[in-house]
């Protein structure tokens, strides 16, 4: 909403007024004394001793430039006389205004250097002294956001660095080991090839990290939209999530309506899905279904991630789309990401258009997306299809 300086208005009207009241009053006076007054004949002999003096012309010729240039324009210089005086006090009076301003330069300058002091203008400035307050508070929760995100990434790279030496320490072990003894039975090659192998894999995980963190900070997402069919491509990421939910013993649902179409980023939205999916995952208890559900209706898409899991408390579900945020604080060896998958997440849905929130009671968790679509076909059909491990 505009603020409305309605006092400041009121101030700067009536000092106009009086500024004009004033160079009139003393255009006035110096018309009636000087000009039409009493010091006329002396002000008129002055002039004429002046121009003969200067031009050496006679009494009667001065006399008469006297009345072509005073007496006949008369109305003219009243004119000037009070455009001057108007000038001169309103020079004077726009000091007052000239100081609201360097009280609002002040009050600026102490929001940016982080002054403590309170924000205090004239009663006629309250509402910019009120957007000035605002403004430092907005300023500070900034900085203190800002800095708390930047301690969180240096402890996760600091983590992530540590986190390094373990797969790589064994790698080169065994590595160095299968070199040493190239007699080695086939089967106990085998194992340790498999257990080198698994190690490689974390590593690279932990790699793709540290590029996630870099590219989060120094990259803005560009989105390279073509339509895309969403019922199709939420089956194909249950699909390719086997060999991920069969370490825990988990199987996937996938439960959407036919031919849903949105117009995305295909590789993105991948990323946000396979976010969702992998965050229930790694969060989910063994033995347990992962459900996908897809509905539209009123030109949106709405997404549904379910899985069950512990509860997450209110205030964290309120943080947990923030970067390098992690809903627990122990870093697992499996589990332990950088805290930017659903960031990430969140932004992309949000340059589509979209939202996404997250829901939590005492069995289930549910992560929820929409996703603006255009207006759904009549007589679509809704299946259900169920994806279970072997």
């Amino acid at each position: 909403m505009k603020n409305n300086y309605r006092r400041l208005k009121r101030t700067i009207l009536l000092r106009t007024l009086l500024i004009a009241l004033l160079a009139a009053a003393v255009g006035y006076g110096l018309l009636t004394f000087v000009v039409d007054g009493v010091f006329q004949d002396a002000f008129a002999e002055l002039f004429v001793k002046i121009v003969m003096g200067i031009t050496r012309k006679d009494y009667g010729e001065a006399s008469h430039i006297y009345f072509m240039v005073f007496t006949r324009n008369k109305v003219l210089w009243v004119a000037i006389e009070f455009c001057v005086l108007f000038i001169l006090f309103f020079y004077i009076a726009v000091g007052r205004m000239t100081r609201y301003l360097n009280q609002i330069s002040d009050a600026l300058e102490k929001v940016v250097g982080g002054s403590e002091e309170p924000v205090v203008l004239p009663v006629e400035l309250t509402p910019m002294a009120e957007t000035i307050a605002a403004l430092k508070t907005e300023l500070t929760r900034r900085e203190q956001e800002a800095a708390m995100s930047e301690k969180k990434k240096n402890e996760l790279v600091a983590y992530l660095a540590h986190d390094l030496k373990t797969p790589l320490t064994s790698v080169v072990a065994y590595l160095t080991m299968l070199d040493e003894h190239p007699d080695m039975e086939q089967e106990e090659r085998e194992k340790y090839t498999h257990i080198t192998l698994e190690k490689a894999f974390r590593l690279e995980e932990l790699i793709n990290e540290f590029f996630d963190i870099t590219r989060f900070n120094l990259q803005d997402f560009v989105l390279e939209k073509k339509e895309m069919n969403l019922s199709v491509f939420l089956e194909q990421i249950a699909d390719e999530s086997y060999g991920m939910l069969q370490e825990k013993g988990m199987t996937c649902a996938v439960d959407v309506e036919d031919d849903l179409v949105v117009w995305g980023d295909t590789d993105k939205l991948a990323r946000v899905f396979d976010n969702l999916l992998r965050n229930a995952a790694a969060y989910g208890y063994e033995n347990t279904q992962i459900l996908i559900q897809a509905r539209g209706g009123h030109g949106r898409i709405t997404i549904i991630f379910t899985n069950e899991g512990p509860q997450i408390p209110q205030k964290k579900l309120e943080m947990i789309f923030e970067r390098f945020y992690r809903v627990d604080d122990a870093r697992s060896s499996h589990t332990g990401g950088a805290g930017l998958g659903l960031a990430i997440a969140k932004q992309v849905v949000g340059l589509h258009g979209g939202t996404i929130s997250a829901t939590s009671d005492s069995r289930n968790v549910r992560f929820i997306v929409t996703l603006p679509s255009d207006p759904p076909d009549a007589g679509r059909g809704a299946r259900r299809r169920k994806r279970t491990g072997k």
